[in-house]
């Protein structure tokens, strides 16, 4: 799996013109499964974001997690994230997990990151989506499992 992971003042999921996700101070994660994921990987990345350290605390450090803030996060399916571009210019998604397998799978991170503490949001698996990210910072980390 791959997660990258921005720090927002807030973010928002549009499909169709219906806002479906909307938070405030949090994480805009944006999750792409590949062919060998499974519910151990989900559970592992749920945790490392959910105690990842990148908000500021009273000495403008980054030491708090977003329990700490209690903030709240928007998972949004990515598959373009397992684009391969080694050859040519366009991109190859053959180590993208079919939506058979995908699906499930965020599903299961998206359970797992709210079993953490985290409020969490999510778009449509296979919609076209608007994702809008107020990255504050910037701070984007990319995390892999």
């Amino acid at each position: 799996m791959k997660a990258v992971v921005q720090r927002v003042t807030k973010g928002s999921v549009t499909i169709d013109s219906n806002v479906v996700a909307s938070i405030g101070q949090g994480y805009v994660i944006l999750l792409g499964v590949q062919m060998d994921d499974d519910r151990t990987k989900a559970d592992a990345l749920a945790k490392k974001i959910a105690n990842l350290r990148v908000f500021s605390d009273e000495n403008d450090k980054m030491n708090l997690s977003i329990l700490d803030i209690q903030g709240e996060a928007v998972v949004v399916s990515q598959f373009t994230l397992m684009a391969d571009t080694h050859k040519g210019n366009r991109p190859s998604f053959i180590y993208a997990a079919p939506p058979e397998i995908a699906s499930p799978l965020v599903d299961h991170f998206i359970n797992a990151l709210s079993q953490h503490g985290v409020s969490t949001q999510t778009g449509e698996f296979g919609a076209d989506m608007q994702v809008e990210i107020h990255n504050d910072g910037p701070v984007t980390i990319l995390l892999e499992t």
